[in-house]
């Protein structure tokens, strides 16, 4: 081993660390990844419901997806992607609309001809803003409400707003919506002005598969049921990464992944600087609830909800991948964005599903009862961190105040929404400082453990 190769320690084997250790691994380091769950995934981890196999949340590919979409070519899975054109669909007072084109669009409803010009207008001004840390001081109610009017605003953008964020949305940066609205362009200028939405058959499951045997076969090491819960520098130099159990390894450079709040806590030689930036980033969590049925709901993959409902939005999955994926029937996932202080998040998952169940049920007459085979609830109390005012200038920064040990997690994504494609770029883009950061080994034989 030449004295530039290292080990490195991966805590954390979401799509985030996954990626670290692969990036690290093609440049001749000793990689070992340390995941607290069964299997590496994270919240791309999949599950199985009514005997069908597919993700735990809702995931989907976008042709603007270019470092997802190049990950799956090192997998050799590139070529098995399948691309739909998506629908999409609005449920407001109590009716369903699809807004899938302009002119549905413009037979909107709910909004003048006036309001839908302020409002097209809004998201085609954000589409073509480049100066994304200026909207960073602007809340995001106030900049929506200046773009689009108050009318718009009250019957649109509040209760998107709210669906997504909560009450949270009040110190919310514009920054948020800009991100949005990036993404959702960025599909739209691939060429065919449509929505096409992909996947591989098998889901993430096949993908984490995939990526799992390749990084094995690169030599890089995981460790499954390790959840850490001190990472610390020991007098010789190296880092030490020591379980619940209290079983510890070693090695010369450790990257946590795993959200700030965690971070702080079992990496207590940080400074208080930085203890305090990642204890003040502020996480949404998620309750999500897939249900299961015989029959379709609509024959839209997304449909935003403005009315009282308990859930966020609803996303039938099986109108993207098809029923034959699930058996013939119908996916639909329910999701709800919220704090994991929420009193929801002490409910037992049979007391979300009914919850969910019988809102489901109220808003589409056709769905019985008897049309719904199975509901099972996930729940993950740290999704994506709130872009408040001035979010960038309050991060902790990535390389620590103890030597060999850095945190990067998905707060570090400061302008973009959290999704796999952003996941992986992060990776990539910061890996080269860590790397450029990182010490000398302590000796030329540096090993894992």
């Amino acid at each position: 081993m030449n004295n530039t190769t290292k080990s490195w320690g991966i805590v954390g084997g979401g799509m985030l660390g996954m990626q670290l250790a692969n990036r690290l691994a093609q440049q001749g380091h000793q990689v070992t990844i340390l995941e607290a769950g069964s299997a590496p995934g994270g919240l791309a981890a999949a599950w199985e419901i009514g005997g069908q196999r597919w993700d735990k949340f809702y995931h989907v590919i976008l042709l603007s997806d270019t470092t997802l979409r190049g990950l799956l070519d090192e997998l050799g899975l590139g070529g098995e992607l399948q691309w739909v054109e998506a629908r999409s669909g609005f449920y407001t007072g109590g009716n369903l609309y699809s807004m899938s084109n302009t002119i549905e669009f413009l037979k909107f409803p709910p909004l003048s001809l006036i309001d839908k010009l302020r409002l097209g207008a809004t998201i085609f001004y954000a589409s073509k803003v480049k100066d994304w840390e200026r909207l960073e001081g602007q809340h995001v109610g106030a900049w929506l409400e200046k773009w689009s009017g108050r009318n718009t605003f009250d019957k649109i953008w509040l209760p998107l707003l709210r669906a997504k964020l909560g009450d949270n949305y009040r110190h919310t940066s514009a920054a948020f919506i800009w991100a949005t609205i990036q993404r959702m362009y960025a599909a739209r200028r691939t060429g065919l002005k449509k929505e096409m939405f992909g996947y591989v058959k098998g889901g993430y499951a096949r993908i984490l598969e995939s990526f799992t045997r390749h990084l094995l076969a690169k030599g890089v090491r995981i460790v499954t049921d390790f959840k850490a819960r001190s990472i610390y520098a020991e007098s010789e130099g190296r880092v030490v990464a020591e379980n619940q159990a209290g079983e510890a390894l070693e090695f010369d450079e450790v990257i946590v992944t795993v959200p700030s709040a965690i971070a702080a806590e079992i990496c207590p030689g940080i400074s208080t600087s930085e203890r305090d930036r990642h204890q003040q980033v502020e996480y949404l969590g998620v309750i999500c609830a897939s249900v299961l049925l015989k029959k379709s709901i609509s024959p839209f993959y997304v449909t935003n909800i403005t009315d009282p409902t308990p859930f966020t939005g609803l996303i039938e999955m099986s109108n993207i991948v098809g029923p034959a994926h699930f058996g013939g029937h119908s996916l639909v996932y329910l999701p709800k964005y919220v704090k994991k202080s929420d009193p929801i998040f002490r409910w037992s998952d049979e007391e979300v599903g009914v919850h969910f169940r019988d809102s489901l049920l109220g808003m589409y007459s056709h769905i019985s009862e008897e049309d719904i085979l199975s509901v099972q609830v996930a729940r993950a109390p740290n999704v994506f961190a709130l872009s408040t005012i001035h979010y960038s200038r309050k991060l902790p920064p990535v390389s620590t105040s103890v030597p060999g040990l850095h945190i990067l997690n998905s707060a570090h994504i400061v302008n973009g929404t959290l999704n796999v494609n952003e996941t992986l770029q992060l990776a990539d883009r910061e890996l080269p400082g860590i790397l450029s950061r990182a010490r000398r080994p302590v000796t030329a034989n540096s090993s894992h453990e």
